[in-house]
């Protein structure tokens, strides 16, 4: 039995080198090409970073396991909320009251209870996968819009960085760029089929449901990168990266992941998520008030309190 578990992890472990490996990849030969670094950012980026997620989503709907591709969306919120923000706090206040996120939180509310209203029809089917693109496509002009008039504004000013997104290298060279894009492209399905058949093996021998795994083991494990980067820019005191990562991998997670996974094939709403899943993960999301309206800090009490309510989750539905 401990070989699925084995297996598991390497899946995860080769589901997050091959997202990586994709995203410089892409970010390099796009630019190569021409394409402008805002748009690189907004688009192949979030998409890239995303892209564990979204094979898992994928391969899950494919092998028949809706529980597992609707689990790793709605538990990956809830985690990124709870877990990613609660960790990092433990090990340093966030200085969240400076922070402007009010209008990408407003936007993933909204997005939030677009989900819930879409899952409650019983299935995430080809309308709901639209009208899903539809808003995800919506916020991401939106979101270019904005950036296109925050550099406008910063004209003259010295913000070469901000021109720059993650993962660029002027002087990589082609073979270089190639070797990712093929190690990415390879690596990808390789680890989400590895991730996912061996999760749907370790539901069936502990006689527990692909929801639940999909809400705790691979949840969890996709949400790594972000905790990852989330812990790193709260001890360089970089709130605003901290927030903006949990917020935007929420917004692209219910909007792109399962907007994507639902054209795909039909994904079956487990009426366990309609009777506490969605509402946890809305009710976490709600908990980013006192700090994005408040103007609060995420000290290492509100730390200690997120991994708590998290703790307590897992243990509910683990029990």
């Amino acid at each position: 039995m401990i070989m699925p578990w084995v297996l598991s992890v390497l899946g995860l472990v080769i589901l997050l080198l091959a997202g990586d490996a994709l995203v410089k990849g892409a970010v390099n030969l796009s630019l190569r090409l021409g394409v402008p670094a805002l748009i690189v950012s907004l688009t192949i980026v979030a998409f890239g970073t995303s892209a564990p997620e979204l094979l898992v989503s994928v391969k899950a709907v494919l092998d028949n396991a809706p529980g597992i591709a609707l689990g790793n969306v709605v538990g990956s919120n809830t985690a990124n909320i709870l877990l990613v923000l609660g960790v990092p706090a433990l090990l340093a206040t966030m200085h969240t009251s400076e922070c402007n996120t009010r209008k990408t939180f407003n936007m993933m509310i909204i997005a939030s209870l677009l989900f819930i209203a879409l899952a409650m029809r019983g299935v995430f089917d080809l309308w709901a996968g639209f009208i899903l693109l539809g808003a995800l496509a919506f916020v991401l002009f939106d979101m270019y819009r904005d950036s296109r008039k925050h550099r406008h504004a910063c004209k003259g000013a010295d913000v070469g960085d901000l021109d720059e997104p993650e993962g660029a290298d002027p002087d990589m060279p082609g073979w270089r760029i190639a070797v990712f894009l093929v190690l990415g492209l390879v690596g990808l399905p390789l680890g989400a089929g590895l991730l996912v058949d061996n999760a749907s093996i370790i539901a069936r021998a502990y006689g527990v449901s692909d929801t639940v795994i999909g809400l705790t083991l691979v949840a969890i494990g996709t949400s790594m990168p972000e905790l990852a980067t989330t812990v790193m820019a709260a001890l360089r005191r970089q709130a605003d990266i901290a927030l903006g990562n949990v917020i935007g991998s929420n917004l692209f997670n219910l909007l792109g992941i399962i907007g994507v996974a639902s054209l795909v094939g039909p994904i079956t709403v487990d009426p366990e998520f309609l009777r506490i899943d969605l509402w946890v993960m809305l009710g976490a999301s709600l908990m980013l008030i006192p700090f994005v309206y408040l103007r609060r800090d995420i000290t290492r009490l509100w730390g200690i309190l997120l991994c708590a309510i998290y703790a307590g989750y897992m243990a509910a539905i683990l029990l």
